[in-house]
């Protein structure tokens, strides 16, 4: 049985989306890494945050079908350069339960174990869905900060905590927490200003694609970002936090009723902008930043089912996750979103059956030596397809049929393709100088 220190994977208890046919030579071998990572590494492999991404990856390959000896390769492959957590301090974990002395620690990663074994405590007593609402949705100051953290060091806490909920594992949630715990919280202000303008709002919301333009057409925000360091903090909210603030507040959702459907748009959304944000004379590469959108959309569909979660605050969860992921846009300086990029794409491996068409791009990338971010990317492709098929007739839904397929034949031919993997920040030429360009006969 999983619980808050201990993950077991069971056959049965399904994510959102998997493979069917997951032995439990898997499982078995998933959970056991996956206990050993929980046991004896701290959440960042550096001292400049860097994000451990064992769990992810782990869980990903698990959720495709991998075999025992591919999901051992991947832990071996990532393993080596983890780093262990600090000791605890038994005085600091009894404290926290003292709001004063819980908000003593926060954003300092000398203290992630010690904020793991508080909220293992916690869940114990209380159990894991109750400390959620609790320290996440309860809305006093405690609860927004943390939720607000949640969303930072581009979204690695709601995806790690995604993670834990999709695949019914407490340990990971615990994990999750702690990870935002000592995560910062200066996009405070974007949320904070979103909700305070929506107030005194009443015209319907906009469409995500349509902010997306709003977005792209004001040249100020990709000025503002063109930044050294971290280009929403020390870029956009340098000078033009108001003027991000107006464009996201105009998203909002009117009722629990439209959950389902909003929740495919911001799916179908991130995936547009992440794999729209191409350049002609360079090769098929996808933006780094922008792939956590993509990557983290499919644990909104697992939240939608969460009962202990209540109706408004998945509402603002979501609006959250919109709201941040078209500030991400404009912090990589607003690139032009080519659809036809994704629409005339030419597979370097064509599909070659029609009853399993993701089997083989599935399977590629179950073989690729990463840190799991590709494993993620088309995982999270394939879902989005599935989700977002009764609204794809829909205008504000620019990701359409076949384009699902299209996104996932990019993802796999540009990692596996020549380095560098990832291209970084795609709206700055800078950004492309080291990719490499596309031959003559495709411009």
């Amino acid at each position: 049985m999983a619980t808050a220190s201990k993950v077991q994977l069971s056959l049965g208890e399904w994510p959102e989306f998997y493979i069917k046919d997951i032995k439990q030579e898997s499982a078995t071998r998933a959970s056991d890494l996956l206990q050993e990572n929980h046991e004896k590494h701290h959440i960042f492999f550096n001292n400049s945050g860097f994000h451990n991404h064992i769990a992810h990856h782990l869980l990903t390959l698990y959720s495709l079908a991998a075999t025992p000896s591919q999901i051992q390769k991947h832990y071996d492959d990532n393993v080596s350069y983890q780093r262990p957590p600090q000791p605890v301090e038994s005085n600091i974990i009894q404290g926290m339960e003292d709001p004063s002395q819980f908000k003593k620690y926060l954003g300092k990663e000398r203290y992630y174990n010690d904020y793991l074994r508080f909220f293992q405590a916690e869940m114990d007593k209380k159990g894991w869905q109750q400390v959620l609402n609790e320290y996440v949705f309860a809305g006093d100051d405690r609860a927004d900060d943390m939720l607000v953290r949640m969303f930072a060091g581009f979204l690695h806490p709601i995806i790690h905590l995604g993670f834990g909920v999709e695949f019914h594992q407490p340990a990971i949630i615990a994990e999750g927490l702690a990870q935002a715990a000592v995560h910062d919280s200066w996009i405070k202000p974007l949320f904070d200003g979103a909700e305070k303008a929506c107030k005194d709002v009443s015209e319907p919301s906009k469409s995500i694609v349509e902010l997306l333009d709003q977005t792209h057409a004001e040249k100020r925000l990709a000025k503002a970002a063109d930044v050294d360091g971290n280009r929403i903090r020390d870029g956009i909210m340098k000078t033009e936090t108001q003027t991000m603030v107006d464009i996201i507040a105009q998203y909002r959702i009117s009722s629990p009723a439209e959950l389902e459907e909003r929740t495919a748009e911001m799916t179908n959304a991130a995936a547009y902008f992440s794999g729209a944000a191409q350049r002609r004379d360079k090769a098929i590469k996808f933006d780094f930043f922008y792939m956590h959108c993509i990557n983290s959309s499919i644990f909104f569909s697992a939240f939608l089912k969460q009962d202990w979660l209540s109706d408004a605050n998945k509402v603002r969860l979501l609006e959250w996750k919109v709201r941040n992921d078209i500030a991400l846009y404009a912090s990589r300086g607003c690139p032009d979103l080519l659809l036809d990029e994704i629409a005339n794409y030419e597979p370097n491996k064509p599909t070659s059956t029609s009853s399993e068409p993701w089997h083989e791009i599935i399977e590629r990338v179950k073989n690729f030596e990463d840190d799991g971010h590709g494993s993620k990317l088309v995982r999270a492709l394939a879902h989005g397809q599935q989700i977002c098929k009764p609204y794809e007739d829909k205008e504000n839904f620019r990701i359409k049929g076949d384009m699902w397929l299209q996104l996932g034949h990019m993802a796999i031919d540009s990692v596996e393709g020549s380095e560098p993997t990832w291209v970084r920040s795609a709206g700055f030429d800078s950004a492309w100088e080291k990719i490499a360009d596309r031959p003559r006969a495709q411009l």
